[in-house]
């Protein structure tokens, strides 16, 4: 027969059980009847679900539980063999089978407040009332327990009740627990699973307190984090096969990939088992801490689709002794034989052949003394406030003897601090919860046998400020598969630099798309939901992660554009020379003569400086650049239209001077040419200087036409001015004009006014065209805008007035004669 056989067996002597599955686990007949029990001064009561209903209704003896109670047993019994903790005084203990059920958990409550006082022979009560009760396992048992002790003031340890709503002592002023509140595990599952970069989660919580509030705390912990949710499962107390096939499926098609599950063993186990049967596999799986070291469900079958499991397991200890104590046989050397009172029974004696290391089974695996741990620290913290009461009353002086209460007749629950045996300082707070301390463990594959291993690789503790409270030893860890790759669980993919979240309409926060920062924006970290506008004289790279200055746009001399307008300036400007050398040259002709050498002279020099202008807009605008330009530009024109109007006045008076009795031409000699070329350019210089005085033209960098770059030019200061400036030169203009179209019929040979008219129609098209062009070029090609009228002006009056006439004296030199010029046709 195994051992696991004889274990059983044992314990079906002691806690008999009836067959029939329909008795609802009403497993006796008489709970006094059942009880393991023995006799002391103070007796502990202790409740266990050591059956318990599975999928198949059918009750199930719960090996893990079971070493529970009997550790329960060993701590009582190490107690009393101390001489220092509870001198002269027994410990005694009554251990009740739950079956995990609510009912039955209250009627359990019910019986042990309610134990009579047993008489001793001579008629007197020996047996004291039950003051104290360790249990139950889950959160939803220990609710409904502690709110009938309530009504006795009678204190609840729970050694695996870890739901927050516990914590609360309105409701339950009398429970005390020795595992830590969820809401520290909650606290730290959501940590983890930020840490890990999991922001797309699937939650699986049992239907009772433990798993919802579980549940419920961990998703309001996460969502402060920037994690979302996927689903939340709920598993009923005893599911359908249809709604385990739901549960998995929707694990299954879910898009998460890691899943955390608040439940205990007995629930999350139907679930596994459907989760293999389909072997479902990639999930990652974390666990609380009520499964993360079950040996029920990391078993081999269930690694493949569970390997990498990792959790929060509370505070596990080394407790010597116990391994020996659970192989249930009588070891007269170390251990008292059993009074009689005592309703424990030992199969045999040891024989001192036994090897304990050969018996592998759940019961007697003491490598994970967690839950057990629990017990140990709840069974010895009522100890020492009994200790503590002994000492109380052994205290001198009456005062202090009236407040000590009888430890016979314990009144609420002491609270203490004090440190163990294993060097764990015990204490709790104000809700009656410890501090919240878990190991991280990660399911591995060990070299024994193949056998699933709880490897530490972390801890947590909520006592240490945030950023220390979790500590892990990442390359410890083998995830699901056996890699030890991180998995990726996320809804969407995280967005790179250069681009911003946007959540997608009617879903989570976590699921949203990637979409490019716009012109001028940038991000330059990952995941972020805003892009950010960069500075004004900054722009936006290409990959939009980065703002670099922008560019610095004018047009210049080394681009091709500038170039080519500074060359056709150059050639204006040698033009012009040309033309004045050759006219200087043959100044003694009767052509030169003929045609007021002066002012041609004057007029070529006015165009040189028209050409010479046009240079001065090509550049980077300054300070002085600005204002040298529009004063050239005004002055220069105004030299040259003033030139054309007075020879167009000399032209037109020569011929009306021929008529008998006009004395006109004495109007229009040499110096009252100069005068009126004079004033008419110092008008214009009047009001370029009032223009300089006032608001002169300054240099501005334009980052309103263009977002991408910053444009150079030259603010024209006063638009009025600058109107007036061009306004001068139309009249100017417009006036020569008229005139040289009004002696447009004087004879051939000695009519310049018709190329003065052509010359003006040319210059009136260009300006007249300006002003559209001018205000609809953009940026830097408003400079070559007015560039290209400067040089098209200034070449039309240059080519129509001056090539003619170079031509003849060039190429037709029998022309450029006094008998040719007095000819007539």
């Amino acid at each position: 027969m195994s051992f696991l056989q004889v274990v059983h067996l044992v314990f079906s002597f002691l806690y008999p059980v009836q067959s029939n599955s329909e008795a609802d686990c009403e497993f006796w007949k008489d709970l006094d009847s059942t009880v393991v029990y023995k006799e002391g001064h103070v007796v502990l009561a202790g409740m266990f679900p050591i059956h318990s209903k599975g999928i198949d209704q059918e009750p199930n003896f719960n090996m893990r539980v079971f070493r529970w109670s009997q550790s329960m047993i060993f701590f009582i019994e190490e107690i009393n063999r101390n001489p220092t903790l509870l001198p002269n005084i027994t410990l005694g203990y009554r251990l009740y089978d739950t079956c995990g059920l609510t009912a039955l958990s209250l009627r359990t409550a019910l019986s042990v407040v309610s134990q009579p006082m047993k008489r001793s022979s001579l008629g007197e009560c020996s047996s004291p009332r039950i003051p104290i009760i360790i249990g139950d396992s889950g959160s939803t048992l220990s609710m409904a327990i502690s709110r009938i002790l309530n009504l006795f003031r009678i204190p609840l340890v729970s050694y695996f009740a870890s739901c927050a709503c516990l914590s609360d002592k309105h409701q339950f002023p009398y429970f005390f627990r020795t595992i830590p509140s969820d809401v520290n595990q909650a606290s730290a599952l959501a940590h983890l699973v930020k840490h890990f970069g999991w922001t797309w989660v699937g939650t699986i919580g049992a239907d009772d307190a433990y798993g919802r509030t579980g549940i419920d705390l961990f998703t309001t912990a996460v969502a402060k984090l920037g994690v979302c949710v996927a689903y939340r499962v709920i598993i009923p107390k005893l599911p359908t096969q249809q709604q385990l096939q739901d549960i998995v499926k929707t694990i299954r098609d879910s898009t998460a990939r890691v899943l955390v599950v608040f439940a205990i063993e007995e629930d999350i186990k139907p679930v596994v088992d459907e989760i293999v049967r389909q072997n479902v596999t990639g999930k990652q799986w974390v666990a609380s801490e009520a499964w993360v070291t079950s040996t029920l469900i990391s078993t081999k079958e269930n690694y493949l689709s569970l390997s990498g499991t990792i959790g929060f397991a509370i505070r596990r200890a080394e407790i010597p002794g116990l391994k020996q104590f659970l192989f249930q046989c009588l070891l007269n050397t170390s251990l008292p034989a059993p009074s009689t009172t005592e309703q424990v029974h030992y199969t045999h004696s040891c024989t001192g052949m036994e090897r304990v290391q050969d018996i592998h089974s759940i019961y007697n695996d003491v490598s994970e003394l967690r839950v057990t741990y629990n017990i140990h620290k709840a069974v010895y913290t009522v100890a020492h406030a009994l200790h503590n009461l002994l000492l109380c009353q052994k205290e001198i002086g009456s005062a202090l003897t009236q407040q000590c209460p009888d430890i016979h007749n314990l009144l609420p629950w002491q609270k203490l601090n004090y440190t163990n045996m294993f060097g764990d300082l015990i204490h709790f707070d104000k809700n009656g919860d410890p501090v919240g301390s878990y190991d991280i463990v990660n399911w591995q594959i060990g070299s024994d046998e193949g056998l699933v291993q709880y490897v530490k690789v972390g801890r947590f503790d909520s006592s240490l400020s945030t950023a220390q409270q979790l500590l892990l030893n990442q390359d410890k860890i083998i995830w699901h598969g056996g890699t030890k790759e991180i998995p990726v669980s996320v809804c969407s993919a995280s967005c790179p630099q250069g681009y911003r979240k946007v959540t997608r309409e009617g879903q989570p926060v976590c699921c949203y798309d990637c979409v490019l920062c716009a012109e001028g924006s940038i991000s330059n970290i990952t995941d972020q939901p805003e892009c950010m506008l960069c500075p004004e004289d900054f722009w936006s790279n290409q990959h939009r992660n980065l703002c670099v200055p922008k560019q610095i746009e004018f047009l210049s001399y080394s681009e091709t554009f500038g170039m080519a307008l500074a060359v056709i300036a150059i050639l204006g400007v040698v033009s012009a020379m040309t033309a004045a050398a050759i006219f200087f040259r043959h100044r003694d002709t009767p052509l030169v003569r003929a045609n007021n050498s002066e002012l041609s002279f004057l007029l070529l020099i006015s165009l040189t400086l028209c050409f010479i202008c046009a240079l001065t807009f090509l550049g980077q605008p300054s300070r002085w650049a600005c204002p040298l330009r529009r004063t050239a530009f005004g002055l220069s024109f105004a030299l040259c239209l003033s030139c054309l109007l007075s020879k167009t006045l000399v032209v037109l008076m020569a011929f009306k001077a021929t008529l008998p009795g006009n004395n006109t031409v004495r109007w229009f000699r040499p110096p009252q040419q100069r005068l009126g070329v004079f004033l008419c350019s110092v008008l214009q210089g009047g009001v370029c200087v009032a223009w300089l005085i006032t608001a002169p033209p300054f240099p501005v960098r334009n980052t309103w036409l263009y977002r991408d770059r910053i444009i150079l030019e030259c603010h024209l200061g006063s638009v009025a001015l600058f109107c007036c400036v061009l306004g001068y030169i139309g009249c100017l203009a417009a006036f020569c004009f008229i005139l040289a179209f009004l002696a447009r019929k004087l004879p051939d040979n000695f009519n310049e006014a018709k190329f003065i008219t052509f010359s003006m129609l040319i210059f009136c098209a260009v300006w007249v065209t300006f002003i559209p062009a001018y205000v609809s070029s953009p940026g830097k090609f408003t400079v070559a805008v007015e560039i290209f009228a400067i040089l098209a002006s200034s070449y039309g009056v240059l080519l129509c007035i001056f090539a003619p006439k170079c031509y003849i004296i060039i190429f037709m030199p029998e022309k450029n004669s006094k008998k040719f010029l007095m000819s007539q046709k």
